[in-house]
């Protein structure tokens, strides 16, 4: 429970940060920011928290799996290298569709 806090806390610290800077630049009322911007930023938040959390299991598990099978860890290096690549360009993709379709540049506004 308390690393769902700890995941909260940081999904809404990113979602005042973003918001904050966005009311300074714009003028506007916070209201209005957070319903331009509130959507692209919790859904590149929650991305970014998400392809964190992947990468670190990976080499959390990579160097776990060097450390049993010391011979083998040129080709667990190799696929832990590629995994973590594979992960990092959906999270790009995912910010890619998060700016398009939440951000201050959305499609429609």
């Amino acid at each position: 429970m308390t690393k769902a806090i700890q995941v909260l806390s940081v999904a809404v610290a990113a979602l005042v940060a973003m918001s904050v800077s966005a009311f300074a630049a714009d003028g506007g009322s916070p209201s209005f920011v957070l319903l331009q911007g509130g959507a692209g930023a919790i859904a590149a938040a929650l991305t970014i928290m998400g392809a964190g959390y992947g990468i670190g299991r990976i080499g959390s598990s990579a160097l776990e799996s060097m450390a049993r099978q010391p011979e083998v860890a040129g080709n667990i290096q190799t696929a832990m290298i590629i995994a973590a690549a594979l992960v990092e360009g959906a999270t790009f993709f995912a910010l890619i569709v998060c700016i398009i379709h939440g951000g201050p540049f959305a499609v429609g506004n």
